[in-house]
């Protein structure tokens, strides 16, 4: 199955493409800020940031966490979306870190709308986590909801980034 709006992500994995640079091409995709695409890699039973790169060393959310969407969507391989995310329970610790001049200021705007799949290889198994999210002061503010169309989009780019050799060269260190 083609997809037109995934053919420069296409090209890209065709060339081993860096975490920032499949990042900033499913930014334009889903017609978001760089800033609110996230893309975490398991390593040793945690999802490790990827990108952005403000959060590579913010911390790492363990599988065992119940309080992320990134965990929950790893251990069900299922995808996620939500269009009233602030009503959700979540863990808002990676909120709070600014990531570009565009959210330096004083009032930064939370997460509204995000959807989330796992990335996986050819086996099924769980290498990381694509998330995409719209943040404003309130839903409307944030743009328009996500809609099941966007998810499946989402689901077919995780399938993308699961073959670039970014993800796959971690899972055979993260296996000793």
């Amino acid at each position: 199955m083609s997809d037109p709006a995934l053919a420069a992500l296409e090209n890209l994995a065709s060339e081993n493409f860096s975490a920032d640079q499949g990042c900033k091409e499913l930014s334009k995709i889903f017609q978001v800020q760089a800033t609110e695409v996230a893309l975490f890699r398991l390593e040793e039973g945690c999802l490790k940031f990827l990108f952005p790169n403000q959060l590579s060393t913010a911390g790492s959310i363990p599988l065992s966490s119940s309080s992320t969407i990134a965990a929950h969507t790893a251990i069900s391989k299922k995808s996620e979306l939500y269009n009233n995310f602030s009503r959700v329970k979540h863990a808002s610790i990676f909120e709070t870190v600014k990531l570009g001049d565009a959210e330096d200021t004083p009032s930064k705007p939370p997460i509204q709308k995000l959807m989330s799949a796992p990335v996986l290889d050819a086996e099924g198994n769980v290498l990381g986590v694509i998330q995409i999210c719209r943040k404003g002061f309130d839903p409307p503010s944030a743009g328009p909801d996500f809609t099941l169309d966007d998810l499946r989009q989402l689901e077919r780019a995780a399938m993308v980034v699961g073959r670039a050799a970014l993800m796959r060269k971690v899972r055979a260190t993260s296996a000793k």
